[in-house]
């Protein structure tokens, strides 16, 4: 056996574990529940999503932003997956576990050939791979767009690589040249990595730091600066080839800027809170690292945090940043590492606050592996200097890999259905109004409103302007016949969200059955005007506006609700009713 085909099966080896052992350890999941957070919005209740990829599918998920983001390619993902399985959560699952394996195994393939450390490429894949950290991304349906942009972010990242080495070896003319590299290589593997960016940028706007890691990347592991030196004439050509990268990214944050803005979900939290948490986020997320304990859907946001905690965060981060540049001759992968781990998580950092979460575990999917880079070559390079080093090594390291695996397998049993994960994340954290939102809906749905009703009555006490628990606990007051409690909760909601449709329909609904006609109408063509293709509203404006007189108005209505909906036996005899009083309607509303 010659050496050479000894590394080929110890490479495929490797491989092989990775693959096989990250499916076997999240391979529960494909038995796991959609949850009631974003679940039903991005897949369970979407129309456009549960009808499968079609044209008319596709046509949409690029037309405009839909869940407050542009991520086209995320849906159309989605798509194929009710194609191929229908509506079925195992479907769901099992692609993103597909997705989080290929991730893997491109990882390892990218460190291993720009480093050429095999075994330093494998541990780092494998941290990735098993951390529980990663678990949100993985196990969360929703989360698709986590693993498919961090799948197109690792193409480009190799194709971005076979670029350098093309062209270092047209430059330098070396022989023999790298494997599947020609004179004429260099720009289509360039052009590559730019076609591959964009995909990522279309399944997740995150990835737009990518440009950015191309310039540590170039420092380390692909050495294009010559001894590190800090010259505008190195760092003049990296630039130029970066700008085509940087453009796009520039296009990636205005369309989600746009997309975030139009949703409603950029926050309105003052500057100094905004900055107070993304400096503390930043140590949060070392130390999820490091102890992985405690994790959660949702952390909630902190408005105020102690000044020496602040301060102590800006020492840490600024102490590590200037050993990084410092002994960046010395040990260069520290440089990249940790810098790529702070420039990554600045889009999600919250100095922009999207949401209601103070910082998320699927933050650090892409983030870590900087991290989990600079802490294997850093401690690899320590031990190599000590006699016993490779024992220590090989036993620290496979005992934080255990640790990982087993961390792991206990984090993906909280995710098999809105109850388990929601009852958790109430255990590990305080004052999480918005858990108790959803453990609340869980609830309600699986028949127990006495208790969501609690739940919801803590949402509404810890944060008022959140308007999904008020809205939920006026449906729950509803249901247990407290009416005028409920349009108390009803009305909050909507000043909170004027526009949401499901605010103002069940608003409509109450106005309704008080016979306030004109309030009701008022909502229902509100809840009409954001969401037109509602047969239930159709039908409900219609009925307001014959309260109101307004024949002529209501009979198209009715039309409209019964296209919609074609068995919606209501509106055809109420329509029916309307003619049979009003014949002279019949031609306005194309009715023989």
């Amino acid at each position: 056996m010659t050496p050479a085909l000894s590394d080929k099966k110890l490479f495929a080896l490797i491989c092989l574990v990775l693959a096989l052992g990250t499916a076997a350890l999240y391979w529960p999941i494909t038995h796991h529940h959609f949850i009631l957070f974003d679940d039903d919005e991005y897949i369970a209740d979407n129309n456009h999503v549960t009808t499968g990829l079609n044209w008319t599918n596709a046509v949409w998920a690029f037309h405009g932003a839909h869940a407050a983001n542009w991520h086209p390619l995320t849906w159309i993902s989605h798509q194929a997956d009710c194609s191929v399985f229908g509506a079925d959560p195992g479907g769901s699952h099992l692609v993103n576990l597909l997705f989080h394996v290929a991730n893997t195994l491109l990882l390892f393939l990218f460190l291993r050939g720009t480093t050429g450390a095999l075994w330093r490429s494998a541990f780092v894949a494998a941290l990735f791979a098993w951390h529980p950290l990663h678990v949100e991304s993985v196990a969360w349906a929703a989360e698709r767009k986590d693993v498919l942009s961090a799948f197109f972010w690792l193409l480009t990242l190799l194709a971005y690589a076979k670029y350098v080495m093309s062209d270092k070896w047209r430059v330098t003319n070396q022989a023999p040249a790298p494997a599947l590299v020609t004179r004429h290589s260099s720009l289509w593997f360039y052009l590559l990595s730019l076609v591959l960016f964009a995909f990522g940028l279309m399944s997740k706007p995150m990835v737009v730091t990518l440009p950015f890691v191309l310039l540590l990347l170039d420092v380390w592991p692909l050495k294009r600066i010559s001894n590190f030196e800090f010259r505008i004439s190195n760092w003049k050509n990296l630039l130029l080839d970066k700008i085509p990268f940087f453009a796009l990214s520039l296009g990636g944050c205005v369309m989600t800027m746009r997309a975030q803005s139009s949703g409603g979900a950029v926050s309105s939290v003052e500057l100094p809170s905004r900055l107070m948490n993304a400096l503390l986020t930043y140590p949060r997320y070392l130390a999820k690292i490091f102890w992985p304990t405690d994790l959660s859907i949702i952390y909630p946001y902190r408005y105020h945090w102690p000044a020496a905690a602040v301060i102590g965060a800006v020492v840490l981060l600024l102490a590590v940043s200037f050993l990084a540049v410092k002994f960046i001759r010395q040990s260069p992968w520290v440089f990249t590492g940790w810098f790529w781990f702070l420039g990554t998580l600045v889009p999600t950092i919250g100095i922009i606050q999207v949401g209601a979460a103070a910082m998320a575990d699927r933050y650090t999917y892409l983030p870590s592996i900087g991290l989990f880079a600079m802490l294997v070559w850093s401690a690899a390079e320590f031990c190599a200097q000590r006699p016993s080093g490779k024992i220590i090594l090989t036993l620290v390291g496979g005992s934080a890999l255990v640790g990982c695996v087993l961390a792991t397998s206990i984090q993906i049993t909280y995710w098999r259905d809105s109850v388990n994960l929601f009852l958790h994340s109430l255990e590990v954290t305080e004052n999480n109004y918005v858990t108790d939102n959803c453990l609340g809906k869980a609830f309600e749905l699986t028949g127990n409103p006495a208790r969501a009703l609690v739940l919801f009555r803590e949402a509404v006490r810890l944060e008022p302007r959140y308007p999904q628990s008020q809205f939920n606990l006026a449906t729950c007051l509803i249901g247990f016949g407290l009416m005028d409690e409920a349009l108390q909760h009803l009305q909050a909601a909507a000043e909170l969200e004027p526009r949401n449709p499901d605010v103002q329909f069940n608003l409509g609904v109450y106005f309704s059955q008080h016979a306030s006609w004109t309030n009701a109408a008022t909502c229902f063509s509100t809840a009409l005007a954001v969401r037109p293709a509602s047969a239930s509203a159709e039908y409900n404006l219609a009925g307001a506006l014959v309260h109101l007189g307004r024949f002529a108005e209501a009979a198209p209505h009715y039309r409209q609700a019964l296209k919609l909906q074609p068995d919606l036996a209501p509106a055809k005899k109420e329509l029916a009713d309307l003619l049979a009083a009003h014949p002279e309607l019949r031609a306005s509303t194309g009715t023989p």
